[in-house]
């Protein structure tokens, strides 16, 4: 696998906007040199495979997919647990991801930073991705105990050092400075 000039590990909280910023990131790259790792990608096939379940149903934001969610989670820490580069190493392994830029748009626990630093440490930024509560419930945001209580969620709110960190709460200007900063550092 040829190594990656840059890789982008971005967390937040959910509705926070890490799936928007990342496509504002792919678009300004460019998917020819671009591509976006989504780590819960793996988890959910595997899920899929050991429980019999629709792949293609648990990437959408469906019913479906919320009805398994909490056991996903819990079934997904089980595996953490016993190997925490598990679906790191899956994520990392996929031909696509033979590009310049790799972003990894859900980072959610100390183990998935702690995994990019070790193996890929020069090329590493992490980000991390806030909006407030108002803002993330206008767009859409419902507290679900058992979810937004677990380390899913707030795996990652204490113990990293962000190289950057960007607000998205609705001001357009004060975004792009965030991207902008987080390009800046990026030399390939």
């Amino acid at each position: 696998m040829a190594a990656p000039k840059a890789i982008i590990v971005i967390s937040g909280k959910r509705k926070s906007g890490k799936d928007y910023i990342s496509d504002k990131l792919l678009n300004k790259f460019g998917s020819d040199k671009c591509a976006i790792l989504h780590l819960s990608g793996p988890l959910k096939l595997q899920y899929a495979k050991e429980h019999g379940l629709d792949f293609q149903r648990l990437l959408d934001a469906s019913e479906y997919k919320e009805k398994y969610r909490a056991d996903m989670i819990r079934w997904g820490e089980e595996k953490r647990n016993q190997d925490p580069e598990f679906f790191c190493r899956l994520a990392a392994s996929e031909d696509d991801f033979l590009k310049d830029v790799w972003i990894i748009s859900d980072a959610r626990r100390l183990s998935d930073v702690d995994y990019f630093k070790k193996y890929y440490n020069k090329v590493t930024i992490t980000v991390r991705v806030q909006a407030d509560l108002d803002t993330r419930k206008q767009r859409g945001f419902v507290y679900t105990e058992g979810v937004d209580n677990a380390e899913s969620e707030c795996g990652l709110d204490s113990g990293v050092n962000w190289d950057i960190v960007i607000s998205n709460n609705g001001d357009k200007q004060e975004l792009e400075e965030g991207i902008d900063k987080l390009i800046d550092l990026i030399h390939f």
